[in-house]
Protein backbone atom coordinates (compact mmCIF):
# COMPACT_ATOMS: atom_id res chain seq x y z
CA UNK A 1 0.00 0.00 0.00
CA UNK A 2 1.40 3.41 -1.03
CA UNK A 3 1.92 5.84 1.83
CA UNK A 4 0.06 9.11 1.76
CA UNK A 5 2.14 12.15 0.77
CA UNK A 6 3.73 14.07 3.62
CA UNK A 7 1.30 16.44 5.31
CA UNK A 8 -1.67 15.06 3.36
CA UNK A 9 -4.06 15.43 6.31
CA UNK A 10 -3.10 19.06 6.98
CA UNK A 11 -3.33 19.92 3.29
CA UNK A 12 -6.72 18.25 2.93
CA UNK A 13 -8.06 20.07 5.99
CA UNK A 14 -6.79 23.40 4.67
CA UNK A 15 -8.41 22.94 1.28
CA UNK A 16 -11.69 21.63 2.76
CA UNK A 17 -12.06 24.60 5.11
CA UNK A 18 -11.65 27.06 2.24
CA UNK A 19 -13.99 25.15 -0.08
CA UNK A 20 -16.79 25.21 2.52
CA UNK A 21 -16.77 29.02 2.40
CA UNK A 22 -15.69 29.74 -1.19
CA UNK A 23 -18.08 27.46 -3.06
CA UNK A 24 -17.86 26.44 -6.69
CA UNK A 25 -14.35 27.81 -7.26
CA UNK A 26 -11.94 24.83 -6.99
CA UNK A 27 -9.56 26.19 -9.65
CA UNK A 28 -9.24 29.58 -7.94
CA UNK A 29 -8.76 27.91 -4.54
CA UNK A 30 -6.06 25.68 -6.00
CA UNK A 31 -4.19 28.68 -7.43
CA UNK A 32 -4.54 30.56 -4.13
CA UNK A 33 -3.10 27.58 -2.26
CA UNK A 34 -0.24 27.44 -4.76
CA UNK A 35 0.58 30.99 -3.64
CA UNK A 36 0.32 30.04 0.03
CA UNK A 37 2.59 27.01 -0.31
CA UNK A 38 5.09 28.69 -2.63
CA UNK A 39 5.25 31.92 -0.63
CA UNK A 40 3.87 34.04 -3.49
CA UNK A 41 1.12 36.60 -3.97
CA UNK A 42 -2.15 36.55 -5.91
CA UNK A 43 -3.63 39.11 -8.33
CA UNK A 44 -7.35 38.84 -9.06
CA UNK A 45 -8.71 40.75 -12.05
CA UNK A 46 -12.47 40.88 -11.81
CA UNK A 47 -15.60 42.93 -11.34
CA UNK A 48 -16.69 43.78 -7.78
CA UNK A 49 -18.89 41.45 -5.76
CA UNK A 50 -17.80 37.98 -6.85
CA UNK A 51 -16.15 36.81 -3.62
CA UNK A 52 -12.61 38.19 -3.62
CA UNK A 53 -12.83 39.52 -0.05
CA UNK A 54 -14.42 36.25 1.08
CA UNK A 55 -11.48 34.34 -0.41
CA UNK A 56 -8.94 36.45 1.46
CA UNK A 57 -10.80 36.30 4.76
CA UNK A 58 -11.25 32.54 4.45
CA UNK A 59 -7.58 31.90 3.71
CA UNK A 60 -6.61 33.97 6.74
CA UNK A 61 -8.98 31.98 8.92
CA UNK A 62 -7.74 28.68 7.51
CA UNK A 63 -4.18 29.71 8.37
CA UNK A 64 -5.17 30.95 11.81
CA UNK A 65 -3.81 34.40 10.92
CA UNK A 66 -4.82 38.05 10.87
CA UNK A 67 -6.70 39.52 7.91
CA UNK A 68 -6.67 43.14 6.81
CA UNK A 69 -8.48 44.77 3.91
CA UNK A 70 -7.30 48.04 2.39
CA UNK A 71 -9.51 49.95 -0.04
CA UNK A 72 -7.10 51.56 -2.48
CA UNK A 73 -8.17 55.04 -3.54
CA UNK A 74 -6.56 57.92 -5.41
CA UNK A 75 -5.67 59.73 -2.17
CA UNK A 76 -4.15 56.74 -0.35
CA UNK A 77 -0.60 57.43 0.89
CA UNK A 78 2.22 54.91 1.42
CA UNK A 79 2.10 55.59 5.17
CA UNK A 80 -1.57 54.55 5.16
CA UNK A 81 -0.55 50.98 4.41
CA UNK A 82 2.96 50.81 5.91
CA UNK A 83 2.26 52.62 9.18
CA UNK A 84 3.84 55.70 10.67
CA UNK A 85 5.86 56.94 13.62
CA UNK A 86 3.73 59.19 15.85
CA UNK A 87 4.27 61.15 19.02
CA UNK A 88 2.76 59.69 22.18
CA UNK A 89 1.58 62.79 24.11
CA UNK A 90 1.61 60.96 27.42
CA UNK A 91 5.18 59.72 27.29
CA UNK A 92 6.58 62.36 24.98
CA UNK A 93 8.24 59.67 22.85
CA UNK A 94 7.77 58.60 19.27
CA UNK A 95 6.32 55.16 18.64
CA UNK A 96 5.60 53.21 15.48
CA UNK A 97 2.00 52.36 14.72
CA UNK A 98 1.95 49.51 12.19
CA UNK A 99 -0.29 49.79 9.17
CA UNK A 100 -2.53 47.11 7.70
CA UNK A 101 0.40 45.42 5.92
CA UNK A 102 1.31 43.89 9.28
CA UNK A 103 -1.14 41.02 8.83
CA UNK A 104 -0.87 37.48 7.48
CA UNK A 105 -3.32 38.01 4.62
CA UNK A 106 -3.74 41.50 3.16
CA UNK A 107 -6.47 42.22 0.63
CA UNK A 108 -5.35 45.18 -1.48
CA UNK A 109 -8.75 45.98 -2.95
CA UNK A 110 -8.84 47.77 -6.31
CA UNK A 111 -5.08 48.25 -6.29
CA UNK A 112 -5.15 49.99 -9.66
CA UNK A 113 -7.30 52.83 -8.30
CA UNK A 114 -4.39 54.30 -6.37
CA UNK A 115 -1.32 56.13 -7.64
CA UNK A 116 1.89 54.37 -8.69
CA UNK A 117 3.64 55.84 -5.64
CA UNK A 118 1.40 53.93 -3.26
CA UNK A 119 1.38 50.85 -5.49
CA UNK A 120 5.18 50.79 -5.32
CA UNK A 121 5.09 50.92 -1.51
CA UNK A 122 4.05 47.27 -1.66
CA UNK A 123 7.14 46.18 -3.61
CA UNK A 124 9.53 45.64 -0.71
CA UNK A 125 6.80 44.03 1.37
CA UNK A 126 5.86 41.55 -1.35
CA UNK A 127 9.40 40.70 -2.36
CA UNK A 128 11.27 40.75 0.93
CA UNK A 129 8.61 40.21 3.61
CA UNK A 130 9.63 43.46 5.27
CA UNK A 131 9.04 47.21 5.10
CA UNK A 132 11.28 50.22 5.66
CA UNK A 133 9.88 53.07 7.71
CA UNK A 134 11.90 56.09 8.87
CA UNK A 135 15.14 54.33 8.02
CA UNK A 136 14.28 51.21 10.01
CA UNK A 137 13.59 47.79 8.51
CA UNK A 138 10.67 45.96 10.08
CA UNK A 139 9.77 42.30 9.39
CA UNK A 140 6.25 41.37 8.37
CA UNK A 141 4.38 38.37 9.80
CA UNK A 142 4.98 34.89 8.43
CA UNK A 143 3.06 33.72 6.48
CA UNK A 144 2.47 36.90 4.51
CA UNK A 145 0.14 36.84 1.51
CA UNK A 146 -1.06 39.79 -0.56
CA UNK A 147 -4.26 39.25 -2.51
CA UNK A 148 -4.68 42.26 -4.77
CA UNK A 149 -7.80 42.93 -6.79
CA UNK A 150 -7.77 44.93 -9.98
CA UNK A 151 -10.67 46.29 -11.98
CA UNK A 152 -10.63 45.89 -15.75
CA UNK A 153 -8.72 48.71 -17.43
CA UNK A 154 -11.80 50.07 -19.17
CA UNK A 155 -13.13 51.21 -15.79
CA UNK A 156 -12.70 54.93 -15.12
CA UNK A 157 -10.20 56.20 -12.55
CA UNK A 158 -7.63 53.39 -12.80
CA UNK A 159 -3.86 53.31 -13.28
CA UNK A 160 -2.20 50.27 -14.83
CA UNK A 161 0.15 48.45 -12.47
CA UNK A 162 3.85 49.02 -13.23
CA UNK A 163 5.73 46.04 -14.63
CA UNK A 164 7.87 45.73 -11.50
CA UNK A 165 4.70 45.40 -9.43
CA UNK A 166 3.08 42.85 -11.73
CA UNK A 167 6.23 40.74 -11.64
CA UNK A 168 5.88 40.33 -7.86
CA UNK A 169 2.59 38.46 -8.22
CA UNK A 170 3.16 34.74 -8.53
CA UNK A 171 -0.28 34.14 -10.05
CA UNK A 172 -2.88 36.25 -11.85
CA UNK A 173 -6.37 34.87 -12.32
CA UNK A 174 -10.06 35.77 -12.17
CA UNK A 175 -12.81 34.64 -9.81
CA UNK A 176 -15.59 34.92 -12.37
CA UNK A 177 -19.27 34.60 -11.63
CA UNK A 178 -20.33 31.51 -9.67
CA UNK A 179 -22.32 28.70 -11.22
CA UNK A 180 -26.07 28.70 -10.67
CA UNK A 181 -25.92 26.04 -7.97
CA UNK A 182 -22.99 27.70 -6.20
CA UNK A 183 -24.86 31.00 -6.25
CA UNK A 184 -27.94 29.26 -4.87
CA UNK A 185 -25.85 27.91 -1.98
CA UNK A 186 -24.57 31.43 -1.30
CA UNK A 187 -28.10 32.85 -1.30
CA UNK A 188 -29.21 30.16 1.14
CA UNK A 189 -26.36 30.93 3.52
CA UNK A 190 -24.77 27.51 3.07
CA UNK A 191 -21.37 29.01 2.27
CA UNK A 192 -20.27 29.83 5.80
CA UNK A 193 -17.82 29.06 8.56
CA UNK A 194 -18.62 26.26 11.01
CA UNK A 195 -17.97 26.06 14.72
CA UNK A 196 -15.73 23.02 14.29
CA UNK A 197 -13.50 24.67 11.67
CA UNK A 198 -9.91 24.41 12.83
CA UNK A 199 -7.06 26.30 11.15
CA UNK A 200 -3.82 24.52 10.45
CA UNK A 201 -0.94 25.30 12.78
CA UNK A 202 2.11 27.36 11.89
CA UNK A 203 4.23 24.21 12.25
CA UNK A 204 1.96 22.33 9.84
CA UNK A 205 2.24 25.11 7.26
CA UNK A 206 6.01 25.20 7.64
CA UNK A 207 6.09 21.42 7.09
CA UNK A 208 3.94 21.74 3.96
CA UNK A 209 6.25 24.39 2.54
CA UNK A 210 9.23 22.17 3.29
CA UNK A 211 7.46 19.37 1.41
CA UNK A 212 7.06 21.69 -1.60
CA UNK A 213 10.76 22.50 -1.60
CA UNK A 214 11.52 18.76 -1.80
CA UNK A 215 9.23 18.08 -4.77
CA UNK A 216 11.38 16.62 -7.54
CA UNK A 217 11.75 18.22 -10.97
CA UNK A 218 13.36 16.16 -13.74
CA UNK A 219 15.95 17.89 -15.92
CA UNK A 220 13.69 17.38 -18.95
CA UNK A 221 10.99 19.44 -17.24
CA UNK A 222 13.49 22.18 -16.46
CA UNK A 223 14.30 22.22 -20.18
CA UNK A 224 10.57 22.42 -20.95
CA UNK A 225 10.27 25.54 -18.78
CA UNK A 226 13.39 27.04 -20.34
CA UNK A 227 12.10 26.30 -23.87
CA UNK A 228 8.82 28.04 -23.09
CA UNK A 229 10.55 31.06 -21.61
CA UNK A 230 12.91 31.28 -24.59
CA UNK A 231 9.93 31.07 -26.94
CA UNK A 232 8.33 34.12 -25.29
CA UNK A 233 11.52 36.09 -25.84
CA UNK A 234 11.62 35.24 -29.54
CA UNK A 235 7.90 35.47 -30.27
CA UNK A 236 6.92 38.09 -32.89
CA UNK A 237 3.67 38.60 -30.93
CA UNK A 238 5.52 39.80 -27.84
CA UNK A 239 7.59 42.94 -27.35
CA UNK A 240 8.95 41.56 -24.09
CA UNK A 241 9.26 37.97 -22.98
CA UNK A 242 9.43 36.28 -19.59
CA UNK A 243 12.27 37.19 -17.24
CA UNK A 244 14.43 34.77 -15.27
CA UNK A 245 12.28 35.60 -12.23
CA UNK A 246 9.25 34.46 -14.22
CA UNK A 247 10.90 31.15 -15.11
CA UNK A 248 11.78 30.58 -11.47
CA UNK A 249 8.22 31.47 -10.46
CA UNK A 250 6.74 28.91 -12.88
CA UNK A 251 8.96 26.15 -11.53
CA UNK A 252 8.28 27.09 -7.90
CA UNK A 253 4.53 27.20 -8.53
CA UNK A 254 4.67 23.85 -10.35
CA UNK A 255 6.25 22.24 -7.29
CA UNK A 256 3.42 23.61 -5.12
CA UNK A 257 0.75 22.41 -7.56
CA UNK A 258 2.27 18.93 -7.71
CA UNK A 259 2.16 18.81 -3.93
CA UNK A 260 -1.47 19.95 -3.90
CA UNK A 261 -2.33 17.19 -6.33
CA UNK A 262 -0.76 14.56 -4.07
CA UNK A 263 2.56 14.03 -5.84
CA UNK A 264 6.17 14.50 -4.83
CA UNK A 265 7.30 15.11 -8.39
CA UNK A 266 6.33 17.58 -11.12
CA UNK A 267 4.70 16.39 -14.36
CA UNK A 268 4.27 18.33 -17.62
CA UNK A 269 0.60 18.99 -16.90
CA UNK A 270 1.55 20.97 -13.78
CA UNK A 271 3.62 23.33 -15.90
CA UNK A 272 1.00 23.58 -18.64
CA UNK A 273 -1.76 24.29 -16.09
CA UNK A 274 0.21 27.16 -14.57
CA UNK A 275 1.84 28.69 -17.65
CA UNK A 276 -0.93 31.23 -18.29
CA UNK A 277 -1.71 32.31 -14.68
CA UNK A 278 2.01 32.57 -13.84
CA UNK A 279 3.44 34.01 -17.08
CA UNK A 280 0.74 35.93 -18.97
CA UNK A 281 0.99 39.05 -16.81
CA UNK A 282 4.78 39.10 -17.21
CA UNK A 283 4.85 39.54 -21.01
CA UNK A 284 4.13 42.59 -23.17
CA UNK A 285 2.13 41.98 -26.36
CA UNK A 286 3.16 44.00 -29.39
CA UNK A 287 -0.42 44.73 -30.38
CA UNK A 288 -3.15 45.83 -27.99
CA UNK A 289 -5.73 43.17 -28.69
CA UNK A 290 -7.44 43.16 -25.30
CA UNK A 291 -6.57 42.10 -21.79
CA UNK A 292 -6.23 38.45 -22.90
CA UNK A 293 -3.47 39.10 -25.44
CA UNK A 294 -0.71 37.86 -23.15
CA UNK A 295 -2.65 34.73 -22.25
CA UNK A 296 -3.37 34.01 -25.92
CA UNK A 297 0.32 34.34 -26.76
CA UNK A 298 1.34 31.92 -23.98
CA UNK A 299 -1.29 29.39 -25.10
CA UNK A 300 -0.05 29.61 -28.67
CA UNK A 301 3.54 29.02 -27.61
CA UNK A 302 2.52 26.06 -25.45
CA UNK A 303 0.73 24.52 -28.43
CA UNK A 304 3.97 24.65 -30.39
CA UNK A 305 6.05 22.90 -27.73
CA UNK A 306 6.12 19.13 -27.30
CA UNK A 307 6.08 18.30 -23.58
CA UNK A 308 8.43 15.58 -22.31
CA UNK A 309 6.83 12.19 -21.77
Amino acid sequence: MTAAPLGADALGSLRALIERRVVGKPEVIELALVCVLAGGHLLLEDVPGVGKTTLGLTIARALGGRFKRVQFTSDLLPSDILGATVLDPRSGTFTFRPGPLFANVVLADEINRTTPRTQSALLEAMNEGQVSVDGETLPLPDPFLVIATQNPHEYQGTWPLPDSQLDRFLVRTSMGYPSREAERAILRGEARFYDDDRPITADALAALRADVARVRVHAELEDYVLDLVAATRGSPALARGVSTRGAEALLRASRALARLRGREWVVPEDIRSLAVPVLAHRVLPRAETGDDAGAAAIRGLLAGLTPPI
